[in-house]
């Protein structure tokens, strides 16, 4: 009797066998069939649907091979193992600075994430990302416990010009940040006078940095020293449903921020 790590193996040594067990889950295929689809050879087919069948993982029927349910539940799991690793092997340089205590979704879910990391020549480049995907969206909103001044430069001139509408939830602390600076301050101002834009102002913690751009999860990754890491960004309806959520908490226990306040 093969242990599953020797049944793992088995499978992951040879991508002929998973290619061939994963078309006969979806239906039945001759053997000439899954010759052309994996591109092995005659013989080694052979010997791989050899060795499915002593595993009771397919049946032989008009001339054709089936999977059985249990090899349709052996491929299924190989899928959902190797998409798990693949998440693993995206999210490993990053993992440290997500804000997991606050994640409820399964991580598998950023598996089609988008990493931005700083480098030499581009050391910059997630706030970029941040601000190329305010550029872009109709509908902003963020919580976070800052507001930077490259975003509020262009959610300023968006919502100004009737491109974008925007609701925002900052700490105090981020807004008092940008009050001390009299700029900064006036750039504010302005996006208070907009229309379409609305900013609420909380004492409760908000340990990140998020933004919701049209349906895109922005979020910024630092260390514990504040020092900004990286950026990831995903289309996920999964996670889009978790920071929808997470934005209306906020939102509903927040207070507005008014010009007196500033």
């Amino acid at each position: 009797m093969e242990s599953a790590l020797d049944e793992i193996e088995f499978l992951a040594l040879s991508q002929n066998r998973v290619d061939a067990l994963r078309y006969l889950a979806e239906r039945p295929h001759s053997r000439r069939e899954l010759v052309e689809r994996t591109g092995a050879s005659q013989p080694t087919m052979g010997r791989i649907l050899g060795d499915f069948e002593d595993r009771s993982w397919l049946v032989r029927e008009d001339g054709a091979y089936r999977a059985t349910v249990t090899g349709e539940l052996v491929s299924r799991g190989f899928d959902d193992l190797v998409d798990i690793l693949d998440t693993d092997a995206k999210l490993r340089p990053v993992v440290e600075w997500l804000p997991t205590d606050a994640i409820t979704f399964d991580l598998e879910h950023l598996t089609e994430a988008t990493i931005t990391t700083p480098s030499q020549v581009r050391p910059n480049a997630p706030v970029k990302r941040a601000v190329t995907l305010l550029s872009e969206a109709e509908d902003v909103r963020i919580f976070s416990y800052a507001f930077n001044e490259q975003n509020l430069d262009i959610v300023r001139e968006r919502t100004a010009a009737g491109d974008q509408r925007f609701e925002g939830v900052f700490s105090s602390d981020a807004i008092d940040a940008l009050a001390h600076d009299s700029q900064l301050r006036e750039q504010l101002r302005d996006l208070l006078d907009a229309d379409a834009a609305a900013v609420r102002i909380t004492d409760e913690p908000i340990p990140m940095a998020a933004t919701i751009a049209d349906s895109t999860v922005h979020l910024f990754l630092r260390d514990d020293s504040g020092i900004l890491q990286a950026s990831i960004d995903v289309t996920e309806p999964e996670v889009l449903a978790w920071a929808d959520d997470l934005f209306e908490r906020y939102w509903e226990a927040a207070e507005p921020l008014d010009l007196d306040r500033l």
